[in-house]
C-alpha cells in the first residue's frame, strides 16, 4: 500500500459540498473522492507516478 501524507487543502466552501455530495453518491469518504478525482486528473494527462519497483528492496540470500 503507498504511503499517504497529510496536508492543508484550502477549498471553496461550495465546491467542498459538491465534493461531499458526489462522494455520498458514490459511496466514498471526501477524502476518497478528491483522490479518486485526482488520480483521473493525472490519468487523463498521462503524468500518472510510475509505482516503485518492490523487488530493489529485497535482501539477495
Amino acid at each position: 500500500m503507498a504511503k499517504k501524507k497529510a496536508f492543508a487543502l484550502r477549498i471553496n466552501e461550495e465546491m467542498l459540498k459538491a465534493i461531499e455530495k458526489w462522494a455520498a453518491d458514490e459511496f466514498r469518504s471526501t477524502n476518497g473522492q478528491i483522490e479518486w478525482m485526482l488520480m483521473q486528473s493525472l490519468k487523463n494527462a498521462k503524468r500518472v507516478p510510475k509505482k516503485k519497483d518492490d523487488t530493489s528492496q529485497q535482501t539477495p540470500e
